[in-house]
This record gives structure tokens, C-alpha cells and sequence, in this order.
């Protein structure tokens, strides 16, 4: 387990405020151990350290340019600087306010929304690859439009390369991504009352 708390170095916690998070030591740890587990992995056989820095950023950015946002983006052009900005240009041509979708539950009809998609193009996959491209829109879909996250944006996935396994990664990134933002969120509230 790594020896630095990845919440407090992006929330820039304060003593008072690290004193109340090691209440809950069990809490503490285990966000730590999620993303050593998904940012240092025994294996990346399935979707390598670089996918997973080029997808972080691009998830993060969709949605804020705060720290955590800037992190990730630091992360990403660290890998290939090129790279890196060009998926974080990509991240600001697909960011909005979400999320976006139809429920396919009758009574829930009238709550459907639409707004932005992200269906790579064919110069789109010629910039990225067709797998980097396809984890991409995936993860767009994951943020912005999760209730239409189905078998079909599986199948894509598949199409493009990724593993059954690499899928299952790919989404518990992007899970652990959106809890890590909201959880720092809520710590920055905190530290401003305590302040």
C-alpha cells in the first residue's frame, strides 16, 4: 500500500481536517487501496498503466478542471505529452453538464434528457486507435449517459479489443474516478466549514 494518501494530497488537507478523516481509518484506507489497485496493479495485461493515465484524465476532465482533473492530466501527459493532450483536448470538446440519457422504464420516460454523444470517428480512431477511441466513448458514456450504458456499448468495446476483463477494469476505473471527485468534493466543503 503506498505510504500517501492520494485524498489528502489533492484536497491539500489540512491537519484538523486529516485528524477527522483518520476517524475512519477502514474508510481512509480502503479509497487509498482502490487506487493503488487501478493506478498500480499487480497485472496490466488487460488495460495497460498508459491506457489507464490516458483514461483517468480524460474521465476527470469531462466533468471539472479542478486538482483532481489537473492530476490526471499531469498523469497523462507524463505518459507521451503528445498523446496526453491530445485526449485531454478531446476530454474539453465532449465536456458538459450531465448526465444525459432515456430510461428504458416506462414510468421513468418523462425524466429522459439529451445531450452530447461521444461516437468516435474515423479520424477520431486514426488519432487514437480503434481501442483507445472505443475506451474513450465508453467512458463518456459512463459519465454523461450511464443509464444507457447497455450490451451494445459492451459489444463495442469487444469489437475494438478489450478484454472481458479489460471491460470490467475499464468500468471500475471509471467508477472509482467519479466516487474519488465526489468524496474530494465533499472534503473541500468540509475543510472550508472548519476553516
Amino acid at each position: 500500500m503506498s505510504t500517501v494518501d492520494i485524498v489528502d494530497e489533492l484536497v491539500g488537507a489540512s491537519d484538523e481536517l486529516r485528524a477527522l478523516r483518520a476517524r475512519r481509518p477502514v474508510t481512509v484506507e480502503q479509497l487509498q487501496a482502490s487506487f493503488d489497485a487501478l493506478f498500480s496493479p499487480v497485472s496490466s495485461a488487460h488495460v495497460s498503466l498508459t491506457e489507464r493515465d490516458y483514461i483517468a484524465a480524460f474521465a476527470t476532465r469531462l466533468t471539472s478542471d479542478d486538482a483532481v482533473a489537473e492530476f490526471y492530466a499531469e498523469r497523462a501527459l507524463a505518459r507521451d505529452a503528445q498523446r496526453g493532450s491530445d485526449v485531454l483536448a478531446y476530454a474539453a470538446e465532449y465536456a458538459t453538464a450531465g448526465p444525459f440519457g432515456h430510461y428504458r422504464e416506462i414510468g421513468l420516460q418523462q425524466e429522459n434528457t439529451d445531450g452530447t454523444r461521444l461516437t468516435p470517428n474515423d479520424d477520431d480512431i486514426a488519432q487514437f486507435g480503434e481501442r483507445l477511441a472505443a475506451a474513450l466513448a465508453h467512458t463518456h458514456l459512463l459519465v454523461l449517459r450511464p443509464r444507457e450504458a447497455d450490451d451494445a456499448a459492451i459489444a463495442a468495446l469487444l469489437a475494438a479489443g478489450w478484454s472481458a476483463d479489460g471491460v470490467v477494469t475499464l468500468s471500475q476505473l471509471v467508477a472509482f474516478l467519479a466516487f474519488q471527485q465526489r468524496v474530494i468534493a465533499g472534503l473541500r466543503a468540509i475543510q472550508e466549514e472548519l476553516a
